[in-house]
């Protein structure tokens, strides 16, 4: 079969190295990290006991801890080697795992761990970021007028910018996006001349840079909580994953020359942060001072309330990043067949802006949620960054796998991502703490993610097992047939053109439910039968099509090759196809004689959806069963019509049977009324009424 091209998609324009693409990128990809400064020297502080206990080796170990990790993490393993593993321009953990998983089915595992851990850990960044940023307004007065007198209307100011902010999402935010990368600029500029303020003070915090300070810090008693202080060192590089996963929107080019100025600008944050800090660690009225955040107290009064607006403006930015990057993992997943298909629209015509109502719903309800339970951005923090270990780990077992893929030398590879391994490894242990400060509720949530993945996938695949194959016909076995239908005139006919939108295995073998539709179940007449598989490729913006016409011009199967970054609107890219074979004289035209398109040469479309129900007769182990079960459960709540473009097309359920494994039917003897073989029969006499009178 000849491989067509359909409609084909253009690159995003910004993904070429320029000033619009940098700023772009500052708008999209920073978000996350680059809103750390508000809560992490904070959490640092809180941690160890509180301003009173900082000392100046305690201040300088822990920058040195957050430099090489912002080095070590996001530079090295993400800036240097991930973003090397794009699949066509796009990042993440799931473009790099269609990259490996031809090389062992088992990737499947890390790729679903790694996206459900990244969704759920990401559920607590708007909720974290918005009240870090909205404390900051506590206290502070305006024109001689306190705004924001306690914490309580801290909270349900975060919870109104939150709800606002999920309500916007269906309207689309192409014109709130073009303001991101401005906004991020002056944000990171602002951390930066900041830091410089402070460092004037101090220019010897420079020596913080040298990791001895770091190992330093790890082994001395002045650090009460030991190696579990790198549960918080690691919310300096949480945004970390999300920089390789947005790759796609901005370019590999444009992060290359954004991150060197956003690391530099975080860098300065933290070193004008510690250099305050060693000024006012003994300072009593700082010391007593409730709810004290480095971040805000570092900056000159006359400064403070600009940068509590700014910081609100980059806390918004970057719950909106999550929630955007939410949304394509999330339709990334689905067209990777590992995620239920949940309706999705496209608000605008900006590429890859879409908005997923489900989605958008459960992020909204967690992040009130999880503002309401923690009351606090302190509270918040503790129970920060868990999932997302998981997520990197999960990252770096597709790379090693990349990496071999791409042949570089194995003794090399090992050792690099050994090392990564083993660092994260450290994290993951040291954020493990924070389970029991209220991190069990994001692992709940991937751990319910993960579980819905499973399901979908493995009950997919029961559903659809090639190795019964009497439940397979092959198309080319019932050709006559089909050709007899279409010319019997003692049927009306149903529709020009009837679409099945199934699955056609080699040998153009299908389920026999498909023909049993056709021809049993109620002789459907038309004049071109359609059998039509989607296929997602690994690569994200393929758009094309092939064709088997079976020798004849009434039955077609297609195969439309859509990318996992494609929507799949079947109806118009079945026009298409309809128009070419016309073209071609393939299939005859199909002229209308009722139409308000002049000159209509296509006739009308009917798809029929076949919805499979699990039938008793089904002989496969229980297990199994309850898992087809819960896939078929899942399904209930998921519109294929809506998914396959199909919303206003002309659309037809129909339930069938599905019976898997061998069915052994019990036959029936004959036996005569008044044979004596009936008597011999255990019969339930019934109850007659007037034995109790």
């Amino acid at each position: 079969m000849e491989k067509r091209e359909l409609n084909s998609l253009k690159n995003n324009p910004h993904s070429k190295m320029s000033l619009a693409g940098f700023l772009i990128a500052l708008g999209i990809v920073y978000g996350d990290i680059g809103t750390s400064p508000l809560y992490v020297m904070h959490s640092l502080m809180v941690g160890n006991g509180g301003l009173s206990k900082m000392s100046t080796n305690f201040i300088l170990g822990s920058v040195s801890l957050i430099f090489w990790t912002l080095t070590l993490v996001t530079t090295i393993k993400y800036v240097l080697i991930a973003l090397r593993a794009d699949n066509r321009g796009e990042g993440g953990i799931f473009a790099l795992y269609t990259l490996v998983r031809k090389r062992a089915k088992w990737l499947i595992i890390p790729a679903m761990v790694g996206g459900a851990t990244f969704l759920a850990d990401g559920m607590m960044t708007p909720a974290v970021t918005v009240t870090a940023a909205i404390e900051g307004l506590k206290g502070i007065s305006f024109n001689n007028n306190i705004l924001i007198h306690n914490q309580t209307q801290v909270i349900i100011i975060t919870l109104i910018i939150l709800s606002t902010l999920f309500f916007i999402q269906r309207f689309g935010t192409q014109l709130i996006g073009r303001a991101f990368g401005p906004i991020m600029l002056v944000w990171f500029a602002f951390l930066g001349l900041m830091g410089m303020y402070n460092i004037s003070f101090d220019w010897t915090i420079i020596r913080a840079l040298n990791p001895y300070y770091a190992f330093e810090l790890l082994r001395s008693p002045i650090n009460i909580r030991g190696v579990f202080i790198l549960g918080s060192i690691f919310l300096a590089t949480t945004g970390a994953e999300a920089l390789y996963s947005d790759m796609g929107h901005v370019g590999r080019s444009n992060i290359y020359t954004s991150w060197p100025f956003v690391k530099i600008c975080l860098l300065l944050s933290y070193l004008g942060q510690a250099v305050w800090l060693l000024r006012v660690k003994d300072n009593a009225a700082m010391q007593a001072m409730d709810s004290m955040n480095p971040f805000y107290q570092s900056m000159p009064a006359n400064l403070r309330v600009f940068g509590i607006f700014l910081s609100a403006m980059a806390a918004i930015i970057a719950s909106q990043a999550l929630i955007s990057g939410s949304y394509t993992l999330v339709s990334e997943a689905i067209k990777l067949r590992i995620f239920p298909r949940l309706k999705t629209y496209y608000p605008t015509n900006f590429k890859g802006q879409l908005y997923i109502p489900t989605v958008n719903s459960i992020i909204w309800v967690v992040c009130l949620f999880i503002v309401i339970f923690f009351q606090n951005s302190e509270n918040m923090s503790n129970a920060y960054g868990l999932e997302i270990t998981i997520t990197m780990l999960m990252t770096t077992i597709l790379l090693h796998q990349w990496l071999l893929m791409k042949r570089f030398n194995r003794l090399f590879t090992s050792l690099i991502i050994g090392f990564f391994f083993v660092i994260e490894s450290i994290f993951f242990v040291t954020n493990s703490s924070k389970f029991i400060h209220g991190a069990y509720i994001t692992m709940f949530i991937a751990a319910v993610l993960i579980s819905v993945m499973f399901i979908w996938r493995y009950g997919d695949r029961l559903m659809d097992d090639n190795t019964f194959r009497s439940h397979f016909a092959s198309l080319l076995a019932f050709k006559h047939q089909l050709n007899d239908l279409r010319k019997d005139p003692s049927y009306p006919l149903y529709t020009t053109n009837l679409v099945y939108l199934t699955k056609v295995h080699d040998g153009y073998r299908i389920k026999k439910n498909i023909l049993y539709s056709i021809l049993d179940k109620r002789p459907k007449r038309a004049e071109v039968y359609w059998f039509v598989t989607v296929n997602v490729t690994d690569e994200p913006y393929t758009a094309a099509y092939s064709v088997e016409t079976f020798d004849t011009d009434y039955m077609v199967s297609v195969q439309l090759y859509l990318g996992f970054r494609v929507d799949q609107k079947v109806n118009v890219y079945l026009r298409q196809v309809v128009q070419d074979l016309m073209a071609s004289g393939e299939i005859k035209t199909q002229p209308q004689k009722y139409t308000t398109i002049p000159d209509r040469q296509v006739g009308d479309f009917s798809f029929v959806l076949i919805k499979e129900v699990l039938s008793p007769d089904t002989k496969i182990s229980n297990v199994k069963k309850g898992i087809i079960r819960l896939r078929l459960l899942l399904q209930k709540f998921i519109s294929p019509a809506n998914w396959f473009g199909l919303s206003y097309s002309d659309v037809l359920e129909e339930r069938v049977p599905l019976v898997l494994g061998k069915v052994s039917l019990n036959r029936l003897r004959l036996v005569r009324k008044d044979s004596s073989a009936l008597r011999d029969i255990p019969i339930d006499q019934p109850i007659d009424d007037d034995d109790d009178e």
